[in-house]
């Protein structure tokens, strides 16, 4: 089957410096593919982000997000492609690339038998430069500083949510890659978290890569969106582009699935 591919050039958001040289994306991925023996995966993902974008990596559940993100974070290999942060290679320089990067993928995971405070100070540990005031910091802007002393194992889903986002945000990370971050939360944790997210962007030009099958969400959280479907990505535009010609992001999304589904 061949699909169809609407992916647009989304050069108008490449940075150019004072003396006009154009500045190295945050992040690029190039040519990335891993298929399992069930012929299912990701197949020549292509895409880039610039400092401070918000991006959407929207798809149906099995669409390959995970995968794609599971590579991008070193969790899985590739079989070919590469995956550029900072300008060095995943595949070859991990903690160079790593470095400024925070993130949950699939899970937020934590010490269940520690507190929210004991968990954040254990992660604290890897970074010379975080201090008690950093680690309340963020227990505050994500809700959950009143229930710093409880054991996690306590915790609703929603509340271990907000941990791991506490925990991917603690080192002040240029780079934010979230896989489904606002699973577990409620409607109030969700504007929370989508506020927070907006705020880091355009206060800290913090860049983020967050993965959800939650349309509305995508639609008031980011400003770049790329779809995926069945492991390739299909179409790609900037979130107030596809707003201009589509009712909703959902009509959209439902739009170019359909499209390339028939191709």
């Amino acid at each position: 089957m061949i699909l169809k591919v609407n992916v647009k050039c989304l050069s108008r958001n490449i940075q150019i410096n004072s003396k006009g040289i154009q500045m190295q994306p945050i992040l690029e991925i190039k040519g990335l593919s891993k298929l399992y023996k069930n012929g299912r995966g990701i197949k020549d993902i292509n895409l880039f982000l610039n400092k401070g974008d918000i991006y959407g990596f929207l798809g149906s559940n099995g669409a390959g997000k995970s995968t794609a993100m599971k590579i991008m974070t070193g969790l899985m290999k590739a079989d070919s492609g590469d995956v550029i942060i900072f300008g060095h290679s995943v595949m070859s320089e991990y903690e160079k690339a790593m470095r400024n990067v925070g993130c949950i993928i699939e899970t937020a995971e934590s010490y269940s038998s520690l507190t929210a405070y004991e968990n954040l100070r254990q992660i604290s540990r890897y970074y010379s430069d975080i201090d008690i005031k950093r680690i309340e910091e963020v227990l505050d802007i994500t809700g959950i500083l009143k229930y710093k002393n409880e054991i996690v194992r306590n915790f609703s889903l929603g509340m271990k949510q907000r941990l791991g986002i506490a925990s991917a945000i603690l080192s002040k990370p240029k780079l934010i890659i979230l896989d489904e971050p606002l699973n577990g939360l409620d409607v109030e944790g969700m504007v929370s978290m989508r506020n927070l997210f907006k705020r880091l962007s355009e206060e800290e030009t913090t860049t983020f890569f967050i993965s959800s099958h939650l349309i509305h969400d995508v639609e008031l959280t980011c400003n770049r969106v790329g779809i995926i479907h069945e492991g390739k990505l299909i179409s790609e535009d900037y979130t107030v582009d596809i707003l201009e010609n589509h009712s909703t992001l959902e009509n959209y999304f439902i739009s170019e699935v359909d499209s390339n589904g028939r191709a």
